[in-house]
């Protein structure tokens, strides 16, 4: 299907993103396309593809707008990792060029979902205290599983294993696995170990002390309370990322987490940049 609509999303408070928002506007225009230009805090649907200049951040941020009409998003990261982007600001022409060739194809990602939040990477519950440990109890479709004494918990995606997730001792899972991730914070005991489950499972977090509360965010972005529980489910919307055709999830994983590379390597490719 010929694409009709396209829109550029920028973050502005990102350094040169506007910069980068100018060329990539030109190099459309010098192929006869015309695109709508989208400030990251004010998205509006109506596109049939949508180009997402700015961070890891930014890119989750617009998944999870334009996930609701299933729009296609493409990165072009301006950021640290960009592991969710598919250009950097050096290749936009050569990636519009593959746009434009149909070299490319659209890959929906599960998303989580509790109450009106939805997630692409992650929901993270912990205390409202900072600096304490909660304790939680943890329910898979209404049946007690385990309690943790943690800094908190992580609920992750496919998509958000390589994000917090990773980083809190969790493992990768492809994203073409139907998977959650559920990872404990620093737990207090060494039995706790993350466990991954089918993303047809309802997830329950209780706080198990009344006195306290209890704090969750989704994808690090949008924030809420909880006194008592908070139920987890995957959600009916599904993130729809294009990806080029030369992509493929564990070279990404390879080149940009150096996955299986020494540090010697890592240190000896960086400063030959």
């Amino acid at each position: 299907m010929e694409i009709k609509k396209y829109a550029i999303c920028y973050n502005k408070e990102i350094s040169h993103s506007t910069d980068v928002k100018n060329d990539l506007l030109e190099i459309l225009q010098k192929r006869g396309l015309n695109a709508d230009v989208l400030d990251i805090d004010n998205l509006k649907t109506g596109y049939e593809f949508v180009f997402v200049i700015g961070g890891d951040g930014t890119i989750l941020k617009a998944a999870r707008f334009y996930a609701k009409s299933q729009t296609p998003v493409f990165g072009i990261n301006l950021g640290r990792l960009g592991f969710l982007s598919q250009s950097s600001k050096e290749n936009i022409e050569k990636s519009v060029d593959k746009i434009l060739k149909k070299e490319f194809y659209t890959e929906d990602r599960i998303m989580l979902e509790s109450g009106s939040y939805i997630a692409l990477n992650d929901i993270v519950i912990k205390g409202a205290l900072a600096g304490r440990t909660s304790a939680f109890s943890l329910k898979i479709n209404d049946k007690p599983l385990c309690d943790y004494l943690a800094d908190g918990i992580i609920i992750a995606t496919p998509t958000g294993s390589t994000a917090y997730g990773l980083s809190a001792g969790g493992p990768v899972v492809s994203p073409h696995l139907n998977a959650f991730v559920i990872v404990p914070i620093c737990p207090h005991t060494l039995t706790a170990r993350p466990l991954v489950i089918p993303d047809s499972e309802k997830i329950t977090i209780c706080g198990t002390d009344p006195k306290s509360k209890y704090l969750f965010s989704a994808d690090g972005q949008e924030f809420s309370e909880f006194k008592t529980e908070i139920e987890i489910k995957k959600s009916k919307y599904s993130a729809k990322l294009a990806l080029l055709n030369d992509s493929e999830f564990y070279s990404i994983l390879k080149n940009k987490l150096h996955w299986g590379i020494s540090p010697a390597c890592i240190e000896n490719c960086s400063s030959t940049k």
